[in-house]
């Protein structure tokens, strides 16, 4: 049984943004708190990678998370990281099922 949705993207920056773009998506994190349908939302940087940022993310459903691509603070922070992207990588969406933190 389905208990969420989640989404595991990687942003790959320009040289010398990364930490700019870390920046930004943790303000979006903090942004998240008033969502009582968003349940995690985790930025991680790559150990190997520098240039890269993941952003794992945990919904009560899908439709809640594409509804809140509508909301204007979340466009706005998506114009504020836009330039500093090179390129975003939906890796996967997933049906969650359960597990610890659940």
């Amino acid at each position: 049984m389905n208990v969420g949705y989640g989404l595991l993207t990687a942003f790959y920056t320009h040289p010398g943004e990364k930490d700019n773009l870390v920046k930004i998506l943790l303000e979006a994190a903090e942004g998240l708190d008033d969502y009582n349908t968003c349940i995690q939302y985790i930025v991680s940087e790559s150990e190997t990678e520098p240039n890269t940022v993941f952003v794992s993310e945990l919904w009560v459903d899908k439709g809640h998370h594409k509804a809140s691509l509508d909301n204007p603070a979340v466009k706005e922070v998506i114009e504020r990281a836009k330039p500093l992207i090179k390129e975003v990588k939906r890796i996967q969406e997933l049906d969650i099922l359960g597990g610890k933190g659940i």
